[in-house]
């Protein structure tokens, strides 16, 4: 069987999942041929850990402005795409292009513009884009969809969906990139494409209409002052009035974060460090949506991003009964250590409920790894011989869009106070 080949762009904390699992457990079918990133540091220590980390020879590292050249030179099967949220429709496009297939980490992009860009691509192109959905492989997520699939609560007919993040995970968002909006598209892009994707797939339909309110309500520089904060620092690292703050994240403490970000800072200016109680943040801490589906069913959904706990609530309401499932989750810092622990499950619950009957507790087979078991399930799936998959859980760019086009009605929805129909934001083929 000749191995599938791969670039990678993007050698940040999001891009080891993916080197890694090549470079271990798909070694036969895949092989990864070179880097791409702005910074010739980050992706240095990528190779670093390639080869001490994971026995696996160095690969060739080319900078964001020879992205062409890399393709030229050596020819991939795919692209996947790890870099900044803002930039994905740019290599994913630029891929399609030149003739490779894309696995691309979520959010596929940010904005409705860019999302028409790359629908205009693939079909374009001819060529596939996938989205790297962990979550949809998850053996509890797997058992919501049999479930819902077999009829046990009848029509659903609305979802209440209730996610935490708590002050390890959630106050993360606020210290990176992410806190600024036109990077991520704010939480209810970069994390709930996730969310409004589980909804998609489970109950098998697609968002028609969405309102939403959201604000930031906790972190931010007005935010800590109005609690009586007096103590203020631009970045953790290296700050005396950060010293015994639970929300910094000093990199010198960390060999990881210090060589990934504080070494490779020169090159480009990037502060993995910064207070989440300062000023600059544009992105929402506190969010509700509202959505109808083309099917009727409604979601009400909330996401909070400073919880004392992290994991989440979901009940599926329906014709003939209802489902509650609760999960609590690992607490992790993004690339702050084991990859196998983020979203980690510590906890899982599935409460069935029919209208007439005895309730009971679904079984399931638990899973390994990260998110919930999900991250193997789906890395084989990518990388090494793809088994038959009852649930047709591997996502596509048509997924892709539908996740994202939520958050971004939502996000457009808390700009002007109207409800937005989804189908006018872009144009599927």
């Amino acid at each position: 069987m000749a191995r599938k080949t791969y670039v990678q762009v993007g050698a940040g904390g999001r891009a080891e999942f993916f080197y890694s699992a090549i470079a271990t457990s798909f070694r036969e079918t895949s092989e990864l041929l070179a880097f791409c990133d702005i910074n010739q540091t980050r992706m240095d220590y990528a190779n670093k850990l390639l080869t001490e980390k994971y026995d696996y020879p160095a690969v060739r590292t080319y900078k964001s402005n020879e992205f062409d050249r890399m393709i030229a030179l050596e020819k991939p099967d795919a692209v996947i795409v790890t870099s900044v949220d803002r930039t994905h429709h740019t290599y994913i496009i630029r891929a399609l292009e030149l003739g490779c297939d894309v696995i691309t980490e979520k959010p596929m992009t940010v904005d409705e513009e860019k999302c028409q860009e790359i629908l205009d691509a693939v079909e374009r192109t001819g060529r596939s884009v996938r989205v790297t959905f962990n979550y949809r492989y998850a053996p509890h997520h797997t058992k919501a969809r049999e479930l819902i699939g077999s009829g046990v609560i009848g029509d659903v007919t609305s979802i209440h969906f209730e996610w935490l993040l708590n002050t390890q995970h959630g106050a993360d968002y606020f210290r990176r990139w992410h806190r600024d909006k036109r990077n991520s598209g704010g939480l209810l892009v970069h994390k709930s494409t996730h969310h409004f994707d589980l909804v998609n797939f489970w109950i098998g339909s697609q968002p028609d209409t969405v309102f939403a309110m959201g604000d930031l309500l906790f972190y931010g520089r007005e935010n800590a002052e109005r609690r009586g904060v007096t103590k203020f620092y631009e970045r953790a690292t290296g700050n005396p009035n950060a010293a015994g703050d639970p929300f910094a994240l000093p990199l010198d403490d960390n060999p990881h974060l210090k060589a990934m970000y504080l070494d490779a800072e020169p090159e480009d200016g990037y502060r993995r460090d910064q207070s989440v109680f300062g000023d600059g943040i544009s992105i929402e801490d506190t969010m509700s949506v509202l959505v109808k589906y083309k099917n009727k069913a409604q979601l009400t959904y909330s996401l909070n991003a400073y919880l004392p706990w992290e994991g989440y609530q979901i009940a599926f309401n329906g014709t003939k009964g209802r489902i509650e499932m609760k999960i609590v989750e690992q607490s992790y810092v993004n690339s702050g250590g084991d990859k196998a622990l983020e979203g980690a499950v510590q906890g899982v619950t599935i409460l069935v409920f029919p209208m007439f009957g005895e309730p009971y507790k679904a079984e399931f087979e638990v899973g390994e790894g990260g998110h919930g078991g999900g991250d193997p399930v789906l890395l084989n799936d990518i990388f090494g011989v793809p088994v038959e998959d009852e649930f047709h859980r591997a996502a596509n760019h048509v997924d892709g869009a539908r996740s994202i086009l939520t958050g971004i009605a939502a996000n457009k929805s808390i700009r002007t106070g109207q409800a937005v129909k989804v189908d006018e934001l872009v144009k599927f083929y």
